[in-house]
């Protein structure tokens, strides 16, 4: 049998979703073929041994508790162990069903390279490349797909002339703007601004997140998501496409994503077959421009003039409301089916830095 590392939490504002998507994923692995050992990461970035609750869910906020046994990785190669000495043994493969930064950005990835230890999901660079959303819509720009207009302003810029970078953002108002942080998920920190009073708090907000954000231009279209996966022969397949539209709130925040029914999911949604080929073939070439494997969501809006690629989330959430999973269920392949192609795509990854 297997020994799998299921780890979650994490230090970013998406503990909570985190632990919940590591709740369905932990209930869709095979326990005759792996033994499941549960690793949460605290909110001040602690590895802990604790176990995953099965009455979690979004509304109460879940969290993994600092008191827990703290784990230690065996850098190097060799046995988890305890921070009092008692092993845990060899890890066969980790699976870190982390969001945001310090666990969807490289972080983990990179830790378990060093630790000679194969993992499911995407590689270093890729998950960094993803994770800055200043830096993927460069890639996808060099890779010809379409993306929205923006100004970017660090905290350094921001912080030498503050009147100058508020001036370059107020030519995005036309008539409204979103600010977010570079890096960030869940739609975090992110602000639709109408006026020029509300930009200054925006920015601002946004910096708090991010050594980076952007102030971009507001695309109008449908909202429409594919979910991508790369098999063990190395084969990539593509979803069929879901379909967010807002309800009773002016964008898809945080709140409408995961507490108060504020969107609804329409899984499949309806595209023609040349649309539906062409936002597949788009998601395979985003994909790959970012060097990812394994797996990813890719997030466009569908306009007038066609698809202006949003984002690609190199670990979507996993939770029974989640887009990535529902899409592949819409497509013919089971929660089950699809943990375990990607627990096998990352074994066949092996240990090689990726």
């Amino acid at each position: 049998m297997l020994r799998l590392a299921l780890i979650y939490g994490g230090e970013s504002e998406e503990h909570s979703v985190s632990c919940v998507s590591a709740l369905g994923v932990r209930k869709a692995i095979d326990p005759e073929q792996y033994e499941v050992i549960e690793i949460g990461i605290t909110r001040s970035g602690k590895f802990v041994l604790s176990p995953i609750e099965p009455d979690w869910q979004l509304a109460v906020a879940p969290e993994v508790p600092d008191d827990a046994p703290e784990v230690i990785w065996p850098v190097g190669g060799g046995e988890l162990r305890l921070a009092s000495g008692i092993s845990l043994g060899k890890i066969d493969i980790v699976f870190p069903v982390l969001h945001g930064p310090n666990g969807e950005d490289g972080s983990i990835q990179g830790l378990m390279q060093l630790c000679h230890i194969p993992y499911v999901g995407n590689g270093v660079m890729a998950s960094a490349l993803a994770m800055d959303k200043a830096r993927a819509k460069a890639v996808f720009s060099d890779a010809g797909l379409r993306v929205a207009k923006d100004v970017r302003i660090t905290r350094a810029s921001y912080m030498l002339n503050p009147a100058g970078e508020l001036a370059k953002a107020q030519a995005m108002l036309d008539p409204d703007c979103f600010v977010k942080p570079a890096r960030s998920g869940s739609s975090v920190g992110v602000s639709l601004v109408k006026t020029q009073a509300e930009l200054k708090p925006a920015i601002e907000l946004a910096l708090s997140y991010d050594q980076t954000c952007l102030v971009e231009e507001r695309i109008k279209g449908r909202e429409v998501e594919c979910s991508v996966l790369e098999k063990k022969t190395g084969e990539i397949v593509v979803s069929l496409a879901g379909e967010i539209t807002v309800v009773g709130r002016e964008f898809y925040d945080y709140e409408a994503k995961y507490l108060d029914g504020g969107a609804e999911l329409k899984v499949p949604t309806e595209l023609t077959s040349t649309q539906l080929n062409e936002m597949q073939q788009l998601a395979i070439k985003a994909f790959q421009a970012l060097g990812c494997q394994g797996l990813a969501r890719t997030d466009f809006f569908l306009t007038d003039t066609g698809f202006v690629i949003t984002e690609v989330n190199t670990m979507p959430g996993f939770t029974p409301i989640s887009m990535y999973p529902a899409l592949w269920q819409a497509s013919g392949l089971s929660y089950s089916q699809l943990i375990e192609q990607l627990i096998q795509t990352g074994l066949g990854f092996g240990a090689d830095p990726r």
